[in-house]
């Protein structure tokens, strides 16, 4: 059943979302028709994508090289953090945004609406920005099956304490969990001021990104005021040149008008 639901699967989240329903219906009733009630179960549970997960899904199974690619960057993206690697980090977030816009235009290609479809780009890009930063969500993004958006707000990996099993001591719940809290040796103490100094380098990388980022910004728009002074300036000197040629033009005629009278008057 799985390769008969997969391919259901493709067609179904590759097609429009206002074809959904129907083509759903089909392949409900096809099944029935063969008496695999499984797989016309397991259609029916599917539910329909919202606009922008389509767009995802259709370039997840359209161009899975596209998808494959994003998520190599994603691989180089993680590694890079952990290793506190701030110039390798650099480089791949100016990656990361111009792969997550070219994806975003390649989608809106394939849904062929043309760019002024009134389409939710900017959920298609969070898409796959969340697929990026969290393998649960680049996990999804592969599959091509989203009925939404995704959504990430964190920054890279979160780290996670160390858990322990809680059993026994009356009714507890089924289960639990709570983090160990032994008292730490000398290895323990170097490794949380190991794991301080990283978070350190870790947090001065972002600042340092972000401080790149706001002046980068900066000489954009300082760079855009320029032009556009430039360009006022321009069209300022334009007009003085058009006045100009209006004025030397009346002078002429009328120092035409004026020979005429000289030699009218002989």
């Amino acid at each position: 059943m799985a390769d008969a639901l997969a391919a259901v699967v493709a067609r179904l989240y590759s097609a429009p979302p206002e074809d959904f329903i129907a083509l759903r219906g089909e392949a409900v009733a096809k099944a029935r028709s063969a008496r695999d009630t499984a797989l016309a179960g397991a259609i029916g549970k599917l539910r329909k994508p919202t606009v922008a997960a389509w767009l995802v899904n259709r370039l997840a199974h359209e161009r899975p090289d596209l998808v494959a690619e994003l998520l190599e960057l994603a691989e180089q993206l993680r590694a890079a953090q952990r290793e506190l690697r701030g110039a390798d980090l650099r480089e791949l977030s100016v990656r990361r945004r111009s792969t997550v816009a070219a994806l975003a235009r390649e989608a809106v290609r394939l849904a062929g609406r043309g760019p002024g479809g009134n389409l939710p780009v900017t959920e298609v890009e969070a898409t796959f920005a969340a697929a990026l930063a969290d393998t649960d969500a680049a996990a999804e993004v592969r599959a091509g099956r989203l009925t939404k958006a995704l959504e990430y707000t964190g920054f890279g990996e979160t780290p996670r304490p160390n858990l322990r099993l809680v059993q026994g001591g009356g009714a507890p719940p089924a289960a639990a969990v709570t983090p160990i809290r032994s008292a730490p040796d000398e290895s323990e103490k170097e490794r949380r001021a190991e794991a301080r100094r990283r978070e350190e380098e870790r947090r001065r990388a972002e600042e340092e990104h972000a401080r790149l980022v706001k002046q980068a910004r900066k000489e954009l728009m300082t760079a855009l005021q320029q032009v556009a002074d430039a360009e006022n300036a321009k069209a300022e000197a334009e007009r003085a040149v058009a006045a100009a040629e209006k004025a030397v033009k009346q002078a002429e005629k009328r120092v035409r008008i004026a020979q005429d009278a000289l030699t009218d008057l002989g």
